[in-house]
């Protein structure tokens, strides 16, 4: 695969980066298994003819876009509101040194057309300034329609986004702040005679006209609040307020918090301290309607408020058997929005969710999963599995967006709703062109993350994807990787798809310093599927990054170690950082004493390897350990000579075992026979056992008989039959003979016993992470034999003749000596 290096300046960078876009290290076992799956289906065989790596300049150098990540895509005219009211509040910004409620950030973009292929291009220092020149070049007019119609799609208020449920019903207006109420605008003359009674009266004014003063500049023009929120005479009214605070009716104090709401109050303004302790102080005088609606006006002033959300819980979970179905759904809405979960209201709520799920709309549905995930509440599957139900059945008229919240919450609780997969299947394809990037993420990560393979949803992901890949996150670009990778799924525009992800990691890499996991995430997702950018490698296993991986409040060093030593096995050309040899045995030991307890435990390896002790001779021939400790994943290794003899080899755990200790196994021509051929027609599977149990207790008395020493001691030993000595008896001071200095070479067996966490959903298709761990085993000269759980387990439950015979099937295949010769 050719190498493609491009040397650029990216915006937010502190230095020059030269990175490759396509780079590849591939095992030439991998490469044929990915060759033998591109001709398995019409789309991958297509694929072979896409170039070795494409170049992406999506949108003119220069242009500025206001980014406001919000949650997904709905229809195309509410995308033109959202993008209207976005603009003014950017405006709005520019006269408040405060800030607004909305905040923008602006960010540089490139083109979405691409620059002619280049294949096997060498790294060429005259390839700078040729780009440079090239993008210089490149018309700065103004956007295509195609691009504007993109930017509409991308652009949308993560604010107001999660409320359209409460367009639904009229009962949410007593509940819930509306944005876009119709009210007389005050004239500017009017709100200047009304700072001006301020500014005359030096008495104190009275509740009810101080509430009217709010409510009257509430009404301003919008252009003017910025200017109004910086006027001293609206500070001495707000002064005004808090003095008398105590004195204001509860439903003169809504009315005030609501004009601060409509004038973009910041949320750090001092002053709302006074009445977020005030409203504290009379929740339990207010009902719950009244409640419900501060809490969204706080919302609205993204303005934490933890003490009255807690005492509002608390009063829910007194009267949560009054909550009408509105209620309900706004305070589902209220506990996500402020990401905390009160656990024994929730499993009230449960209930409710049930007792209302069929009269909920499909906004509201959406709306309960996303305040569930927002606020990680836990949920049972039956309820889960409920709403499942009732999503399969209408999914062609839910919303992309209500859509996804359920994806969300389905991808929380790990449920694996095969009626609602296959119907997203058939649904979701045709909208991913209409839905925003971070909607596409998440529909792309529930895919993985339930191990659900759809090649439909994954190909209409991944030929989306670049032409929007400048709108993603550092986060969106690794979910997208880690996604593709975990399911092994190489799209039809397999090289354009990886380009340009990898290109944005570059561009995002600033953001890695804050959010270390991201770069993990997407680098082994880029590792399952023999990826491996150098330079974005070299920063992550540097000294610094692993630094900041320690601060981290996740785990992120067993990560670290499977990607380092991924390097190391499949990138022998590689000259960058690498992780220490302390770091190594660090995470090494971890991951080994968690395997001791957890993984070597398990019933179904434990019965692998008593069997194969008990068919091969014992302790000595089988090891169960972890051969790669980065894939975090057990082994049974099992060494055999070329003419199928099993070779001793585990004479240390063979030695910690007292009980079988003494306990080997003659190898006679015959047993030798019927272990590689099979038993003969005369011979049950039990005759052959108790046949090496006898050969293995002649074996132990010849040891305890005196050993006279000397070359003609050993020759009775490697003379007629072949004998496995334990480690305690072997003759070590006899020379070595000749016999054993020409062993033949050996074929060194590891043996996996899969469960159904290895595969996709329903399927048998491997997982990313298990298919990197096969591939590198076999890079390292090993033959993979696998136990397949879907053979292996119901085995569990049959008779031991039945066992031995599929293991001796499984070992002593003799496919795997002609292959390994």
């Amino acid at each position: 695969m050719a190498t493609v290096l491009i040397c650029r300046r990216f915006p937010g960078l502190s230095r020059v980066t030269a990175f490759s876009t396509t780079t590849k290290c591939k095992a030439k076992s991998g490469s044929s298994k990915r060759k033998q799956k591109k001709e398995e289906t019409p789309e991958a065989a297509n694929a072979g003819t896409e170039p070795a790596a494409t170049i992406q300049l999506l949108n003119p150098l220069g242009y500025k876009v206001l980014y406001n990540p919000s949650a997904y895509a709905k229809s195309r005219a509410a995308s033109q509101q959202h993008a209207a009211r976005n603009c003014g509040q950017a405006l709005d910004s520019t006269f408040s040194s405060t800030g607004t409620a909305q905040v923008q950030s602006t960010f540089s973009t490139t083109s979405s057309q691409a620059l002619p292929t280049i294949k096997n291009a060498l790294p060429n220092p005259k390839f700078k300034p040729l780009l440079e020149q090239a993008v210089s070049a490149w018309p700065s007019a103004a956007q295509t329609k195609e691009e504007a119609e993109m930017e509409k799609t991308e652009m949308h208020d993560s604010k107001e986004d999660p409320r359209v449920f409460q367009k639904g019903r009229p009962e949410y207006q007593s509940l819930s702040y509306n944005k876009f109420e119709l009210i007389e605008v005050l004239p500017l003359e009017a709100g200047d005679s009304v700072l001006h009674s301020i500014t005359v009266c030096k008495d104190k004014q009275s509740p009810e006209t101080i509430t009217d003063y709010f409510r009257k500049l509430s009404c301003l023009p919008v252009e003017q609040h910025a200017a109004l929120r910086s006027d001293p005479r609206f500070h001495r009214l707000c002064s005004y307020a808090v003095e008398s605070i105590q004195l204001f009716s509860t439903s003169e104090l809504i009315d005030i918090l609501k004009a601060f709401v409509r004038l973009v109050v910041p949320p750090t303004h001092p002053m709302l301290n006074a009445y977020e302790n005030e409203f504290c102080r009379r929740v339990w005088d207010m009902n719950l309607d009244q409640l419900l609606l501060v809490a969204d006006y706080w919302r609205c002033l993204e303005r934490s408020v933890p003490s009255f959300l807690s005492i509002l819980f608390s009063y829910a979970n007194m009267h949560w058997k009054d909550l009408t179905l509105p209620q309900f759904v706004q305070l589902v809405y209220i506990i996500g929005e402020g990401r905390k979960s009160p656990t024994d209201l929730m499993q009230k709520l449960e209930s409710l969710i049930l007792k209302y799920l069929d009269s909920f709309t499909l906004e509201e549905v959406g709306t309960i999963c996303l305040g569930l995930f927002k606020s990680i509440s836990g949920i049972s599957d039956h309820v889960m599995r409920k709403i499942g139900d009732r999503v399969t059945l209408q999914m062609e008229e839910m919303s992309s967006y209500a859509l996804v919240n359920v994806l969300k919450m389905l991808r929380y609780t790990r449920i694996g709703h095969l009626p609602l997969l296959k119907q997203l299947g058939k649904v979701i394809p045709p909208r991913i062109p209409m839905i925003n990037i971070q909607g596409i993420m998440h529909i792309a990560l529930t895919c993985s993350s339930l191990h659900y393979y759809d090649e439909d949803i994954l190909a209409a992901v991944a030929m989306s994807l670049p032409s929007k890949v400048t709108y993603c996150r550092s986060k969106d670009a690794a979910k997208f990787l880690w996604s593709f990778g975990c399911l092994d799924y190489e799209p039809p525009n397999e090289e354009q798809f990886y380009s340009s992800l990898i290109e944005q990691m570059h561009r995002k890499l600033h953001e890695f310093e804050k959010f270390p996991e991201h770069l993990l995430t997407g680098l082994l997702g880029l590792a399952f599927v023999q990826r491996f950018p150098d330079e974005l490698i070299d920063y992550a296993l540097s000294n610094e990054f692993v630094q900041k991986t320690r601060e981290s409040k996740y785990e992120l060093r067993k990560d670290l170690f499977t990607l380092g030593k991924s390097v190391e096995i499949e990138c022998p050309g590689y000259k960058g950082s690498r992780l220490s040899p302390q770091f190594c045995k660090e995470i090494t030991e971890m991951v080994l004493n968690f395997a001791k307890e957890e993984i070597y435990v398990r019933p179904e390896i434990v019965e692998a390897v008593s069997l194969l002790e008990s068919m091969l001779g014992g302790p000595e021939y089988v090891k169960s350990h972890m051969l790669l400790p980065h894939t975090r994943s057990s082994d049974l290794e099992v060494h055999l000579a070329m003419d199928g003899r099993p070779i001793p080899f585990n004479f240390k755990d063979a030695t910690a075992d007292k009980k079988l200790k003494d306990i080997g196994v003659n190898l006679t021509d015959d047993l030798l026979t019927q272990l590689i051929k099979g038993r003969s027609n005369s011979q049950s599977p039990v005759e052959v056992e108790k046949e090496a149990k006898a050969h293995g207790q002649e074996r132990v008395e010849e040891a305890q008989a005196p050993c006279t020493g000397g070359r003609a001691a050993f020759s009775d030993v490697v003379g007629d039959r072949l004998k496995v000595w334990p480690k305690s008896q072997r003759p070590l001071e006899t020379p070595p003979s000749p016999v054993l200095a020409q062993q033949p070479r050996e074929v060194k067996l590891a043996i996996q016993v899969s469960n159904r966490n290895h595969y996709c959903y329903c399927s048998k298709r491997l997982l990313g992470l298990h298919s990197l761990k096969r591939r590198q085993l076999r890079q390292l000269g090993y033959v993979v034999v696998e136990l397949p759980f879907w053979e292996w387990f119901p085995l569990l439950k049959r008779t031991r003749v039945e066992k031995l015979s599929y293991l001796h099937y499984k070992v002593f295949n003799p496919a795997l000596l002609s292959g390994a010769g």
